[in-house]
């Protein structure tokens, strides 16, 4: 049974309620029936579980991503941006995306050695690996856990290529194993850029890095040899889009080679989740906000469509398309331009218990 309480904002968290979980059985509503209740606290601790991994990498067969294989070491993710596309898939652990997304995390414990022997598995073919493919592999408890520098290390030895994003300042305690993989060609790093206004990023993304660390972190990998790019993800209109040159300008200052961005995603209990938000922090604009996203979603929400879900289509999508193309040209920005991974030295690692090696 899920417990659905009334939206509250609360200090440091994205999300505003809990929204039923699709696959429990039934669901149960608080109602103000004339009786005294409880309220919900306004300041929630996180609690960690931990999961022995069965497997390390998820594999994929999407169009829209650049790879086919990704490594997430925790569920949840404690820097609660409210958008985030992977709220939904908390849901499969009878959790909510909503406050539980945030602040009821599962740590993937033996990850690196699941990795190892995949790693190890005779038919295994060589490609980049995408770390936070799911949620953030910097988050705060990778400070306690590190389990995403014990897999860099282990990349790092088997000469294995990975790409990762982040919104976390965290990266820059692993810069120097960043930097001696970026020496073999075997990493690229994407910041996400979401606003430079610290303000909207307070509600927007509550636990993350700020605009001005997020640019430090961009130009102190970029100054240590590691390929760094901006992903502008995700524009909202009417809420951060008239921000993408700035973004463009300041990414690039920072040390920026490439650039990328992408649509506003409402897949599933995101999109009240994010609706939500909207009429708690921004109300005057959330008519404007969720009408321009409808627009470019084919009158809906959300697209789920191959092709479509990332970017969108209308005449605003294109409007945004124009601009992210004239300011990158300006800026000197591409896509992938001389950021391609080596995977030709890959070796595997050796298994553990191995006597010989």
């Amino acid at each position: 049974m899920t417990m659905k309480h009334p939206s509250q904002a609360r200090k440091g968290r994205g999300a505003t309620f809990d929204p039923h979980n699709r696959f429990a059985p039934s669901v149960s509503e608080a109602v103000d029936d004339g009786w005294w209740q409880e309220a919900s606290p306004e300041h929630m601790a996180t609690e960690v579980r931990d999961e022995p991994a069965k497997s390390a990498l998820s594999w994929n067969h999407s169009p829209d991503l650049g790879f086919d294989r990704s490594l997430n070491p925790y569920r949840g993710c404690e820097h609660g941006c409210i958008y985030c596309f992977a709220r939904p898939s908390h849901a499969y652990w009878d959790l909510s995306p909503g406050i539980d997304f945030e602040t009821r995390l599962i740590a993937r414990t033996g990850l690196v050695e699941r990795l190892r022997e995949d790693l190890c598995k005779p038919g295994y073919v060589c490609r980049p690996i995408n770390l936070s493919g799911n949620t953030d592999c910097y988050q705060p408890l990778e400070a306690q856990r590190h389990t995403t520098r014990r897999v860099l290390e282990l990349l790092l030895e088997c000469r294995h290529p990975m790409t990762l994003v982040t919104k976390s300042a965290l990266i820059l305690r692993d810069r120097e194993l960043l930097a001696a993989m970026a020496e073999r060609r075997l990493v690229r790093v994407f910041v996400s850029l979401t606003s430079l206004d610290d303000d909207l990023k307070r509600t927007l993304e509550p636990r993350t890095a700020s605009p001005a660390a997020r640019l430090k972190v961009m130009r102190e990998l970029s100054a240590a040899g590691v390929p760094v790019g901006a992903l502008l993800s995700p524009i909202i209109p009417a809420l951060n889009d008239h921000e993408m040159e700035r973004l463009l300008d300041a990414a690039s200052d920072a040390g920026a080679r490439t650039a990328a961005w992408m649509l506003l995603r409402l897949p599933h209990e995101v999109a009240p989740l994010f609706e939500d938000w909207l009429a708690t922090h921004y109300p005057q604009r959330a008519a404007k906000v969720m009408s321009l996203i409808r627009q470019s979603r084919g009158g809906r929400a959300n697209d789920p469509r191959f092709g479509h879900r990332q970017r969108g289509e209308g005449v605003f999508v294109d409007m945004l398309e124009q601009r992210f193309q004239r300011a990158s040209r300006r800026l000197g920005l591409g896509r992938r331009a001389g950021m391609g991974l080596e995977c030709g030295d890959f070796r595997p690692p050796h298994r553990q218990g191995d006597l010989f090696g």
